[in-house]
């Protein structure tokens, strides 16, 4: 039963900041581009009898979503109350180790920490990429030629596909995605193809609510795949899943790269993020599959500096030399003082004990903030990885007359969820459904992200918060 708290709620309706368009469906997008056509910015108020003057904008602008409002906008600190507890934006709330940072600070200080670095990135820095990863991959790196660093993983991956992608080519990601997979490859002219991840039934060992984690449909994926296909994209640990995939799975894409002759991205921020005694399989480590992958990697993600925005991308010279070429008229060069720290970081991690003690950190975190899924009663799909945990929040109920803001007009039904249990129970969250093509929403719809990448008094105040969620289901 829902509690009689819930049926006295209302509110009026929150002021949003900024101008809001809704993601779904395509007309609400298509009346945003229009408007934004008819109604640019401008530096004062226009005379009554003088028309604005418009441009026409690139239709890449549309099909990439990047005239809707993105969640991360809509679920901004500042449309939400003040005291609402931040467990939807994937940052930290601590500071990076303070070894790296006093690097970049001493970068400031020199001359040449002030100015233009390599395009393919410090020396320093990609010497310390060759130390740090040449066991890992079991080959022994070249600094000109199979590494380039890049400004965050989000460019590099950008680059990635600005080297290769011509009009037409397919590219498979697996939903939910990366936000900004989709805008990144049309962009460069490629069709993303939407194979979707599909929750578990199966409960997660020693747990009453815990479900395991996502599995792959191999035949979609297989269906999926067309003679206009170019690309894979594998992220593990996967962002918002927290799926760590199996040697076994990557041994089937493996094969289906293979005999359609894919390129194969994979993307591994969170590598240092694996839990419980799981392995994390380098798929360019399998075999055959070193030719034909890009292993995309970020500074940020290893050492909680998320502003840095440092990345790399490691491969084979004939997939990193195009990469190169695309980054260089991209963004020309990374950060300095940053490539410094992050240099430092990958040199002196080991002698710190630094990842062993990240991880157990983040364990510790992960077991806050599922101990208060486990109280409120909700299943959740069990996080392998990654700093992210879903819960599923399809059975949350609230007042037929709750004043929503406009801008969640045609989203996802997790997207009322999320704004709800911001305002009336003070944590925030992400809505899954973002994270998918129109036609999947569904799938998505049932879950909300929350990041456990926040100190422990924080996740725990977040925890207690949470508890007062079971008021409002059924």
């Amino acid at each position: 039963m829902v509690s009689a708290k819930l049926l006295s709620i209302t509110r009026s309706t929150p002021r949003l900041v900024s101008p809001r368009q809704a993601l779904h469906p395509r007309p609400l997008l298509h009346r945003m581009a229009s408007s934004a056509q008819q109604n640019p910015p401008s530096g004062g108020p226009t005379p009554p009898d003088k028309a604005v003057k418009t441009f026409p904008f690139a239709s890449r602008l549309k099909d990439g979503r990047a005239l809707a409002l993105d969640v991360w906008s809509v679920f901004n600190a500042v449309n939400l109350p003040p005291d609402c507890i931040n467990l939807g934006q994937g940052y930290m709330n601590f500071a990076p180790p303070e070894w790296a940072r006093e690097e970049a600070e001493l970068a400031l200080r020199s001359v040449e920490g002030n100015h233009y670095s390599p395009p393919k990135g410090r020396v320093r820095l990609r010497k310390a990429l060759k130390e740090f990863y040449s066991p890992q991959f079991g080959r022994d790196l070249n600094t000109e030629t199979e590494i380039i660093v890049t400004s965050g993983a989000n460019e590099g991956q950008y680059a990635v596909w600005a080297a290769f992608l011509e009009p037409g080519d397919e590219v498979i990601i697996f939903e939910p995605f990366f936000d900004q997979y989709l805008p990144s490859i049309v962009f460069n002219g490629g069709k993303p193809v939407y194979v979707p991840l599909h929750p578990s039934t199966e409960p997660a060992p020693g747990t009453k609510h815990g479900k395991k984690t996502w599995n792959v449909d191999f035949e979609e994926l297989e269906k999926a795949i067309t003679p206009r296909t170019k690309m894979i994209v594998i992220n593990t640990p996967h962002n918002p899943v927290g799926k760590v995939f199996t040697r076994a799975e990557l041994e089937r894409v493996a094969q289906l790269a293979e005999t359609h002759d894919l390129i194969v991205m994979c993307d591994e921020v969170y590598e240092s993020l694996v839990f419980d005694g799981r392995e994390h399989v380098r798929f360019a480590n399998l075999p055959g599959m070193w030719e034909r992958t890009v292993t995309v990697g970020s500074a940020g993600k290893l050492f909680a500096a998320t502003g840095w925005r440092v990345g790399w991308v490691i491969g084979p010279p004939a997939l990193i030399g195009p990469t190169t070429a695309a980054t260089t008229r991209i963004v020309f060069a990374t950060n300095t003082p940053m490539q410094e720290a992050a240099a430092a970081g990958l040199e002196r991690a080991h002698a710190h004990g630094f990842f062993e003690q990240q991880l157990k950190e983040y364990e510790e975190r992960r077991a806050v903030l599922l101990d208060a899924f486990e109280k409120l009663g909700l299943e959740y799909a069990w996080p392998e990885g990654s700093y992210f945990a879903l819960l599923n929040i399809s059975r949350v109920r609230w007042p037929e007359d709750y004043k929503f803001p406009k801008t969640l007009e045609g989203r996802g039904k997790d997207f009322k969820a999320a704004w709800f249990i911001a305002n009336e129970v003070g944590v925030s969250s992400i809505p899954v459904s973002e994270f998918y093509c129109e036609e999947h929403v569904s799938i998505g719809e049932n879950y909300a992200r929350f990041a456990f990448c926040k100190d422990l008094d924080t996740l725990r105040h977040a925890g207690e918060k949470l508890q007062r969620l079971r008021e409002f289901v059924v």
